[in-house]
């Protein structure tokens, strides 16, 4: 934008900048000749007096004399004779000498003439000879201050468009970037509403929405807060009615049950939670190699070959530790959920330019029917929600999860985990 505000205005003051100075150049180049014509006549004429009353030996000197201290080449034509500067018989020379007096443009110059009545004799003629040099005396310096004032009021304008471009391009690039911080999930984020013109109505609607857009969050934590403690008097009360049961497997089992629906509305209500909340920064080699240090014990316990591969960190994700940490924690929670014991299988983080990825693969069955990634879909019982979690917090960073075949046969998911932007 800015570019091409300094375009237009390059473009528009060249323009009249043109239309000024070609016809002022003109007029400066006419107005030399001019003064050059009329300072040549008048000495033409100051020696018409002298020409008609002089005699020829004293007149003969005087025009040398004349035509020595003139800018100008001065000559008389009298009898047949030519008196002063050397020069030839002019059609405007032969002219005058029938009594026309005139100026006319001859080659190399301007030649002006004067017809004079002698007392003793023919009519002399008085030629007074302007040079091209001459009539464009002083033009050629004029021409270089027009073009130098041209050329400074060029940059002038341009500067004066540069200061306002500035402006103009300054608030534009704030107002994109509180727009990239509101995508980034930064509700606080707002435009500055003293920008100039339309700039500042923009501004202002930018800043309206999000403050929308963080009433309905709040309003929605606030809901499914509400939600939860309506939901959790009830599951409290089956609880209860759980213990109390006479067989001891079926309350264990529906215990377990009630404990799990807890899990899952407890994860809701964190998650609306954190919506809300700045981005975070995890290091994904450090949390990676916890949680792998943690589920290796229990991988040991099941005869289970564990396999780590984890670049060397730091290896920033715009992800809070916490998701993170549940993010790992759902996907070894599946190898040892859904393979038999004994299963191998391997963890690996490698590092990208833009983040980092996950990938968790065993020798397993492989993936159960049905989407895993879909609440209450489950081949063993379970809530569905571990891979849930993982695809949330991928996609929380711009990422993706993807489900292939590993070598082994088992189930390979891979994990793109985007760095903070």
């Amino acid at each position: 934008m800015r570019r091409r505000v300094l375009l237009l205005v390059a473009a528009t003051t060249t323009l009249v900048l043109v239309a000024f100075l070609v016809p002022l150049a003109l007029l400066v180049k006419n107005v030399a000749a001019d003064r050059a014509v009329q300072r040549a006549t008048v000495e033409a004429q100051a020696m018409t007096s002298f020409v008609a009353t002089t005699d020829r030996q004293a007149l003969a000197a005087s025009v040398r004399e004349v035509d020595s201290s003139s800018a100008y080449d001065v000559s008389v034509f009298v009898d047949g004779e030519v008196l002063g500067a050397p020069a030839s018989r002019s059609p405007l020379v032969t002219l005058a000498e029938s009594g026309v007096s005139q100026s006319g443009a001859v080659a190399g110059g301007r030649e002006i003439v004067f017809a004079v009545d002698r007392s003793d004799g023919p009519t002399a003629v008085i030629r007074t000879f302007v040079s091209d040099t001459e009539l464009a005396a002083g033009v050629p310096r004029a021409w270089l201050l027009l073009g130098a004032l041209g050329v400074a009021l060029l940059l002038v304008s341009l500067l004066v468009a540069d200061r306002l471009a500035r402006t103009f391009v300054r608030s534009t690039v704030d107002l994109a970037a509180v727009s990239h911080r509101l995508g980034r999930g930064e509700l606080a984020a707002r435009a500055d509403t003293s920008a100039p013109g339309e700039l500042g109505v923009v501004a202002t609607a930018l800043n309206g929405l999000a403050g929308r857009i963080d009433g309905l969050l709040r309003e929605e934590r606030e809901t499914i807060a509400d939600l939860s403690h309506r939901v959790r008097t009830p599951l409290t009360s089956l609880k209860m009615e759980a213990d109390a049961l006479g067989d001891p497997e079926a309350a264990e089992r529906i215990g377990a049950r009630v404990d799990a629906v807890n899990r899952v509305v407890t994860d809701v209500i964190h998650q609306a939670r954190r919506r809300g909340d700045p981005p975070a920064v995890a290091d994904a080699a450090e949390v990676v190699t916890d949680r792998v240090a943690f589920w290796a014990v229990l991988a040991e316990d099941t005869e289970r070959d564990l396999t780590v591969d984890v670049a060397a960190g730091p290896l920033p994700v715009a992800l809070p530790r916490t998701d993170l940490e549940a993010c790992v924690d759902a996907l070894l929670g599946n190898v040892f959920a859904h393979t038999p014991h004994g299963t191998a299988f391997r963890v690996a983080l490698a590092a990208r330019p833009a983040g980092a990825v996950l990938t968790v693969e065993d020798a397993g069955p492989g993936l159960p029917g049905g989407d895993a990634l879909l609440r209450g879909v489950s081949g063993s019982g379970s809530s569905g929600l571990g891979l849930d979690i993982v695809r949330r917090a991928a996609e929380r960073t711009g990422g993706t999860v993807r489900f292939d075949r590993a070598g082994t046969g088992g189930l390979r998911v891979v994990v793109e985990l985007l760095g903070p932007r």
